[in-house]
């Protein structure tokens, strides 16, 4: 995230004061000025849909959607690349490593309305591993933006191919989406499965024991 946004940014504290267990206060950052500026056309959408925006319970509502857009796409000032490589290590390992389940939250493109699932990502080391956490890290990073999953599974490849430039890479994406189940077709239990793969997950044999190995319950 630029030092330019980091300056404009607000604390709050979406927990309202909730401590965690271990004295944690969870805090997300906000840019106010984007906040008061999108605050404002959600106002004049609850008056075209057909609401009161002065009412009791929409009063804090154009706010409170402003922060939520503002946190679901706060993709757009992350660099995945750079997740990467503040965690990049010099291993002579060259055996599948493979983070799955990862949770994916997203929204699509087209209608701006939700879908979510499951990421499995895998690579083979060339010379370099990288910390465990920042491959869910990278997922987010995109998955954080208006998206396609399509989109998404390629360029979650890709960025671990260009930064590690490993033996190969493998990522799935099982997600529901909520504009196929919500509205249009209405279909409620599809879900819909990407995939893309790169060097060593080309062969049929590292495929299989990647496909295998997301498929099984080994936790």
């Amino acid at each position: 995230m630029s030092s330019e946004i980091v300056k404009d940014m607000i604390i709050e504290n979406m927990m309202d004061d909730y401590d965690l267990k271990d004295g944690y206060q969870k805090r997300d950052l906000y840019n106010g000025k984007i906040i008061r500026k999108m605050s404002t056309h959600y106002r004049e959408i609850l008056k075209l849909i057909g609401e009161n925006p002065d009412r009791e319970g929409l009063l804090k509502t154009p706010e409170r959607v402003s922060k939520a857009m503002q946190f679901l796409t706060h993709g757009y000032d992350l660099n995945p690349e750079e997740i990467l490589r503040s965690a990049m290590f010099n291993e002579d390992y060259k055996q599948m490593v493979l983070v799955k389940d990862i949770e994916v939250y997203s929204m699509c493109e087209h209608h701006m309305i939700p879908f979510f699932g499951r990421a499995h990502v895998a690579y083979i080391p060339n010379g370099r591993i990288v910390g465990l956490s920042k491959i869910p890290r990278v997922v987010d990073a995109f998955a954080r933006r208006l998206q396609v999953q399509e989109r998404l599974t390629t360029q979650i490849k890709d960025a671990i191919q260009n930064t590690l430039k490993p033996l190969g890479v493998a990522v799935v994406i099982e997600a529901q989406h909520m504009c196929m189940s919500m509205r249009g077709i209405q279909k409620q239990n599809s879900v819909t499965t990407t995939s893309d793969f790169t060097g060593a997950f080309l062969v049929d044999k590292t495929r299989a024991e990647f496909i295998h190995l997301i498929g099984s319950r080994l936790h």
